[in-house]
């Protein structure tokens, strides 16, 4: 079967010329496919993350040269992440109106196992990241723009819906994603901000390159599709939902999984 093309380099169609996006996360993985594809569409995009190397690399696959930056942020802290939004207004003239919520860990273990801290850092990377940088994203828009329309996209996990053996705390922590979005996305509607959610299936990013052998031969099965995803593939969905072409969905949770968990 030949290989499928890299979508991020696919012809633009400028859908999100003139907008500034926020993508956390977005030194790796779907993260870092995501400010390509926003890049791509014609917005200037600000790519945060803990590791600001990985940031400023992301930034050299990036076409539109000088216009995007890159900010360390660290999502687990409101100050770090308060400082990160100021920043990202300062460089670009103005607030970002959109955001993707991709910063995440991956931390499994038993839950008869788990230990406080596993179980902590998944929730404060996964879930308290996602609501302190919406919070400072609406906070900041609300604030800076007359007709603040905006739009929100947080990255959550099939396995949010399912739940997973062995995931409890990483599993806990992106459910809460999903309901965190419908509850923002009720909330932040009536103010022309939507929120919605994208749920990944299994996607080759560097989070999942631990798997060994018979893991993934395991996984396949799994998979109606046959196969795992591209973090383009994922981030394509984000870019819809970001554009105005999904300008009546709200609170949506998109599966981007092939098949798997139907």
């Amino acid at each position: 079967m030949a290989a499928s093309a890299d979508t991020t380099t696919t012809t633009p169609s400028c859908t999100l010329a003139g907008r500034i996006a926020l993508v956390t996360g977005g030194g790796s993985g779907i993260g870092r496919a995501c400010c390509q594809v926003l890049a791509r569409e014609g917005a200037q995009v600000v790519v945060t993350d803990i590791n600001l190397q990985a940031a400023k690399h992301t930034l050299t696959l990036l076409p539109g040269g000088r216009q995007h930056v890159a900010v360390a942020m660290d999502v687990r802290d409101r100050s770090s992440v308060e400082d990160a939004m100021k920043s990202a207004q300062d460089q670009c003239g103005a607030s970002p109106s959109l955001l993707v919520n991709c910063a995440g860990v991956f931390i499994g273990g038993a839950i008869l196992e788990t230990d406080g801290d596993s179980w902590k850092k998944n929730i404060d990377v996964n879930l308290t990241g996602t609501f302190l940088v919406t919070q400072a994203f609406a906070t900041s828009l609300l604030e800076n723009w007359n007709d603040p329309k905006g739009a929100v996209v947080n990255i959550a996990s099939i396995v949010g819906k399912t739940g997973f053996t062995n995931r409890g705390g990483y599993t806990a922590s992106k459910g809460g994603v999903i309901s965190l979005t419908k509850t923002c996305a009720a909330e932040l509607a009536s103010k022309t901000i939507r929120v919605n959610c994208v749920l990944p299936g299994s996607i080759d990013t560097p989070m999942a390159a631990g798997r060994s052998k018979e893991s993934r031969e395991n996984l396949m099965r799994l998979i109606p599709l046959g196969r795992t995803g591209r973090p383009e593939e994922v981030a394509e969905v984000v870019a819809f939902l970001l554009s105005e072409r999904s300008s009546y969905m709200v609170g949506a949770c998109v599966e981007v999984t092939g098949g798997k968990a139907m």
